[in-house]
């Protein structure tokens, strides 16, 4: 059989973050069409997210990287540069971005959090999917190389381009970068999201509008379910489920996408 025309990676985002998050991403991936979640693994309900993901062999489950707006998994004073005493990172991600550009030692620190995030991910036993940053984070080029360096002691997994339609026209170049980066590197990856303009807003309708205009190729639809709220609803929707059904649409995950299962 042919390779389909249209291709659809279906993600939630955030597992691990609470247990009405890991709640929804097992309901919507064993009632309705989820195949694939991104795991913050140092999360408050990080260890819940693992049990589930551990029954449910099926569920794709990869690295959601937490260098912004989150919680390191290194000590504090393992990374005096990047967190507070608490472990926060800062909830201001342009400035992080530019300082991790220009501060001084401040990459060795950061590739240290990197490399923790990653080992901790291994230990959980789950088979690695695929690899991106909260808040898209590895948008930036100091974070990417560090994610492709690191990703390739672990298989070289697949990772998230960021690229929608809708992107601002200045971040052309960067996912452009990110796309031969990706490509030199030998690392497979899709083609285009949608969720990012959406975010949080990803209901019955949205869905549905965006899979019947995916383009050629291979699109990622990510979400941030939670019991209760919409963007759970949309997952297990029936019509949902038959639009990802059409005939040339096609359903894959990132592993499909590098050929290795």
């Amino acid at each position: 059989m042919g390779r389909a025309l249209r291709q659809v990676i279906l993600t939630a985002d955030h597992f691990g973050l609470a247990l009405p998050v890991n709640e929804a991403v097992e309901r919507a991936h064993r009632e309705g069409v989820l195949t694939t979640a991104s795991l913050m693994v140092g999360a408050p309900a990080a260890a819940d997210a693992v049990e589930r993901a551990l029954r449910l062999p099926d569920l794709h489950v990869g690295l959601h990287l937490v260098l912004v707006n989150g919680r390191s998994i290194l000590p504090p004073e393992r990374l005096p540069l990047l967190v507070d005493g608490d472990r926060n990172f800062s909830s201001d991600q342009p400035r992080a971005g530019v300082r991790y550009f220009f501060t001084p030692g401040i990459r060795a620190q950061l590739e240290a959090e990197i490399r923790a995030q990653f080992a901790a991910f291994a230990a959980t036993g789950l088979r690695l999917d695929h690899v991106n940053a909260h808040c898209h984070m590895h948008v930036h080029p100091t974070v990417f190389g560090m994610m492709l360096r690191v990703g390739r002691e672990y298989g070289d997994p697949p990772i998230r381009i960021p690229r929608e339609p809708s992107a601002p026209w200045w971040l052309a170049p960067w996912l452009a970068l990110m796309s031969a980066r990706a490509r030199a590197a030998g690392v497979a990856h899709n083609d285009y999201v949608r969720g990012m303009d959406d975010t949080g807003a990803m209901d019955r309708d949205r869905v549905l509008a965006h899979l019947r205009t995916l383009p050629p190729g291979v699109t990622e639809l990510y979400f941030h379910p939670a019991i209760g709220e919409h963007e759970f609803a949309a997952l297990i929707d029936p019509a949902v489920a038959a639009a990802v059904r059409e005939g040339d649409l096609a359903s894959i995950t990132f592993a499909d996408l590098a050929g290795t299962r």
